[in-house]
């Protein structure tokens, strides 16, 4: 599921990605916010907050808040960086590299939940997880053409709400039979994505109660399972394709795996 991109991509892998991803997010969101009373994906209320904390003069508590954006904003910025200069060197698996970072730093954060204590732990949770939830909506929306978002919530319902609008459309005869189909998909898509997040969120608050910040490193062994399956695939693929280059004589030496 992090192998095929844009159009290459039908409905069952996006299926697969958003509703893995999106348990995630959701339990990392949810947990987060359990822990330490801040969302760390949710960027609509950290604006929100951030607006009404500048307006009552609270510039500390705004400050934050406006670090909590950035830090968003800074990892969806990174992993751009990251899958643009993996694309340009022809690294076919560079979005299951991109997954495997997030699983690398996810782990460090869970250390940092267990054992950093006093006044840096809230921020230093929090900031971390909101970038690492920018650099995983990125990856996914590159991936899928922005077909898939994993926190994006209010955008999800909202295409819920386009989406059964032209569903009572063509049930009224009023458009073409012939969308109703691709209607379905994008419908089920939506849905199982905010389902599975969630699911997650509710599943991630249960297990932080009873592990703490081990939910953080049970999540990125999970991420570091899917990047590394995504990493051996595309290795696989990048074999056969030198096999066959080598056989009509057309290797490309510049491909790098």
């Amino acid at each position: 599921m992090l192998l095929q991109q844009g159009k290459a991509r039908n409905e069952r892998v996006d299926l697969n990605l958003a509703c893995t991803l999106a348990s995630v997010a959701g339990a990392l969101n949810a947990s987060a916010f359990y822990s330490v009373g801040f969302f760390s994906a949710n960027m609509t209320g950290n604006v929100s907050a951030l607006s009404d904390h500048i307006a009552i003069g609270q510039w500390q508590s705004a400050l934050f808040y406006f670090s909590i954006v950035f830090a968003f904003i800074f990892g969806a910025s990174v992993s751009t960086v990251l899958i643009n200069t993996g694309r340009r060197r022809h690294i076919h698996g560079i979005y299951a590299y991109s997954v495997l970072t997030e699983a690398i730093l996810l782990a460090l954060l869970g250390c940092a939940d267990l054992w950093l204590f006093g006044a840096w732990h809230t921020p230093v949770v929090v900031l971390g997880l909101a970038f690492l939830m920018g650099l995983q909506n990125a990856v996914v929306t590159r991936i899928s053409d922005a077909r898939v978002r994993t926190t994006h919530v209010s955008g999800m319902a909202t295409d819920i709400g386009i989406e059964l609008g032209i569903a009572l459309d063509i049930l009224r005869g009023r458009d073409r039979e012939t969308d109703a189909a691709h209607n379905r998909s994008k419908l089920r898509l939506h849905l199982y994505t905010i389902a599975a997040f969630l699911l997650g969120g509710v599943v991630g608050v249960v297990i932080y109660q009873a592990v703490g910040g081990w939910l953080l490193i049970a999540a990125a062994i999970l991420l570091f399972a899917i990047a590394v399956t995504g990493i051996s695939q595309s290795r696989r693929i990048g074999d056969r394709m030198g096999s066959s280059d080598r056989a009509t004589g057309s290797a490309d030496p510049t491909l790098d795996l």
